[in-house]
């Protein structure tokens, strides 16, 4: 199916959405962002998809940055880097440029961009590490790139907790979830990563699974969904929720 009227070709960008296909067919604008085709919104009516985006809605954030280091010192590391790391795992800390820390384990971080998708901070982190000339070598653990393995959902609005509900054993609901908590879990039978993010004042979670399991994720996604009516918003209505 070609792009819709108006939208650049997700192919003519170096990087694209695991499930581009999909978007595609479901009417998505993409735009470029950072070297990615990134779908922008869905039709024409903003307002429209803002109030989906309030109810329950789902973008797609695959083809921006992300990034993750793990192993012995590598936290040390990143606080060297001017990266702010709270000491408890599975917590998620906010960056001052809006990109987000996830602490996974004592020694595993995984990156994310903000939603301005810019790449300088995920970029000058990987450009920064190496291991040096010191010997012994100081340990400063080892890049984990994420770009290509995890695929990237946001999921927005007030029923996006009870839409979880269906296809996962956590109780996601505001009272029991804290927003920056992480939860490493299964998804619709599949392993996966789900951080409380809210959107300004709207409930959201951000959600990173097996790239290549990112077609049947998407599709299990939209289909817990429609009991809630929802369904695919862009990223240019994600930032306004902000």
């Amino acid at each position: 199916m070609a792009a819709t009227p108006g939208t650049v070709e997700p192919h003519a960008q170096p990087r694209r959405s695991f499930v581009y296909r999909k978007l595609l067919d479901m009417g998505a604008h993409f735009a470029p962002i950072n070297g990615g085709s990134v779908a922008m919104s869905f039709g024409d009516d903003v307002e429209d998809e803002a109030r989906l985006a309030r109810r329950l809605g789902i973008a797609d954030l695959s083809p921006l940055p992300r990034t993750g280091f793990k192993g012995t010192g590598s936290v040390d590391w990143l606080q060297s880097q001017d990266v702010t790391i709270g000491p408890e795992s599975n917590r998620g800390y906010r960056q001052a440029g809006g990109e987000t820390a996830l602490r996974l384990a004592p020694s595993e971080i995984l990156l994310v961009d903000s939603l301005a998708g810019s790449g300088n901070f995920i970029g000058k982190l990987n450009a920064a590490w190496s291991w040096g000339t010191s010997s012994p070598r100081k340990p400063i653990g080892y890049p984990m790139p994420r770009a290509d393995s995890h695929a990237w959902f946001a999921i927005s609005g007030q029923h996006s907790a009870e839409m979880f509900a269906k296809i996962c054993g956590i109780d996601l609901r505001p009272s029991k979830f804290a927003e920056g908590s992480i939860a490493q879990t299964s998804i619709a039978k599949m392993s996966g990563i789900i951080l409380r993010q809210d959107f300004g004042q709207i409930l959201g979670f951000h959600l990173l699974a097996d790239s290549a399991s990112a077609d049947y994720l998407w599709d299990c996604l939209q289909d817990a969904m429609i009991e809630f009516d929802g369904g695919p918003i862009g990223l240019a209505v994600l930032r306004g929720l902000g």
